[in-house]
């Protein structure tokens, strides 16, 4: 293992912002870490933590929590929440599909997808982020009216979430085929990850739906 991410690990290990283990944290993020009830957002797969951090400095009566299981990655986003004084931020390392051990009922008000891996073998359809199986996990600690954003540049990533979407009887509020051409959408969803500059570089569509489960 190179020696700078050795580095990173043995930082990242002390980082207050940042979330290992579920113990005694689920239900308990207002009182036991934000020390407030502000509503919170979480970003899947938030790498970097680009868009947890831009939307953290633009809503400061929100709270966020970007999760990703490469804590090289998540490094970067810690050490900058850190480095800007966010109190409003913190990370978990997990993999996304043990979400419901870090959270209690009704504890989660938004949802952020950006770019997720496609999985795009159908044996592996359960992995992806909007499918039948994630959505039974989001359920066990979402509000009622809980908002969420996926962005991709993959077709039929898109399509099998909108299939999705439409068989769990949920309630799409915006699709957009391009999402930085299009007036209807709104400004936060144009918050440009890493991996969205590069695929606009190479001239993909954006495409984002906005949906809320019933």
């Amino acid at each position: 293992m190179p020696r700078n991410k050795l580095k990173k690990f043995a930082e990242i290990d002390k980082f207050p912002n940042v979330i290992y283990r579920s113990d005694s944290i689920a239900g308990n993020w207002s009182n036991t870490f934000f020390k407030n009830n502000n509503p919170v957002t979480l970003e899947l797969g938030c790498g970097a933590g680009v868009m947890t951090l831009e939307l953290a400095s633009r809503y400061p009566n929100r709270n966020y929590i970007g999760v990703d299981n490469k804590r090289a990655r998540v490094w970067y986003g810690a050490r900058s929440a850190l480095d800007r004084e966010f109190t409003n931020v913190a990370f978990i390392t997990t993999r996304i599909e043990l979400l419901g051990e870090y959270f209690g009922p009704d504890e989660v008000g938004e949802i952020w997808i950006p770019f997720p891996d496609p999985y795009p073998k159908p044996s592996k359809s359960n992995k992806r982020l909007i499918s039948p199986e994630m959505l039974g996990i989001y359920r066990n600690f979402i509000t009622s009216d809980c908002v969420f954003h996926l962005k991709t540049d993959d077709q039929k990533l898109f399509d099998f979430s909108i299939n999705t979407i439409e068989n769990e009887k949920a309630t799409i509020q915006l699709i957009s085929k391009n999402t930085h051409d299009d007036p209807a959408v709104e400004d936060d969803v144009k918050i440009k990850t890493v991996y969205e500059e590069r695929h606009l570089q190479e001239g993909k569509a954006i495409q984002y739906v906005r949906f809320t489960l019933d």
